[in-house]
C-alpha cells in the first residue's frame, strides 16, 4: 500500500493517534474511508468512459 511497510505504517497510526486524539480519531477515519472511496469511484467512472466511450 504506497509503498509503506508495517513499520512506517505503524509510525503514522502513532503520530496520527497523537496529533487527533483518541476522540476524534474514528470520525477522522470514517471520513478519509469516504473520501478514498469516492476518489475510486469517481477514477473507475473515468476509465470506463475512456475505455468504453459513448456510441
Amino acid at each position: 500500500m504506497f509503498g509503506l511497510g508495517t513499520g512506517e505504517i505503524f509510525i503514522v497510526m502513532v503520530l496520527a493517534l497523537i496529533f487527533i486524539g483518541p476522540e476524534r480519531l474514528p470520525g477522522m477515519a470514517t471520513k478519509i474511508g469516504k473520501w478514498v472511496r469516492e476518489f475510486k469511484k469517481s477514477l473507475e467512472d473515468v476509465k470506463n468512459d475512456f475505455l468504453d466511450p459513448p456510441k
